[in-house]
């Protein structure tokens, strides 16, 4: 493995005599992984609004992790911890893609607010039904999905591999855990 020489700051004076060190690093080069700026910015664009969506579910399953009650608490309280937990582990993979691709990852609640495509829904007060929780998970598993194969889409155009890769990886799981929280209900 060759071995890198730490670059010295060079002294320079000042107006006032006084010596102060300049900066040795030259700023970054351009991001040039194989993928043109336009392209980056409308994955990074898909990204932030899937990174919104999967935030919002993961806000959502936490809470209703927390919050849920009845004869089937246990088991969801469990499952529901599962899936929060897995769900957290991923955000970060999305928000290191976008910052991969050269453009800041959402991570505000206004950034998310306004980019989810997953509604706010009322009527989960003092103590909901189970049945509810579940039903709104599937529907928000399912918008998560939806906003992947969108990004998907446009990350298969601009031939982005590792991007696909995540979305692929994502769908399978949302879809899995749709389908779990579905087989509930029926």
């Amino acid at each position: 493995m060759a071995k890198t020489k730490a670059v010295k700051a060079a002294p320079v004076k000042t107006k006032t005599g006084k010596q102060k060190l300049a900066s040795a690093a030259p700023s970054a080069p351009n991001i040039d992984i194989g993928i043109k700026e336009g392209d980056r910015k409308k994955i990074a664009d898909g990204l932030a609004a899937f990174q919104a969506d999967a935030f919002t579910l993961y806000l959502k399953t936490h809470n209703f992790h927390w919050n849920v009650t009845g004869s089937m608490f246990n088991s969801l309280h469990t499952m529901f911890e599962t899936q929060y937990t897995e769900q957290w582990a991923a955000l970060d993979d999305v928000a290191e893609r976008i910052r991969a691709l050269g453009f800041n990852a959402p991570g505000s609640y206004r950034e998310f607010a306004a980019l989810t495509s997953i509604p706010e829904e009322p009527g989960l007060t003092d103590s909901a039904d189970w049945r509810e929780m579940v039903r709104q998970l599937v529907t928000a598993n399912e918008a998560v999905c939806r906003t992947a194969r969108k990004v998907l889409d446009v990350a298969d155009d601009a031939d982005d591999a590792p991007t696909e890769d995540l979305m692929t990886q994502r769908l399978q799981t949302h879809e899995k855990y749709a389908w779990m929280l579905r087989s509930l209900l029926q």
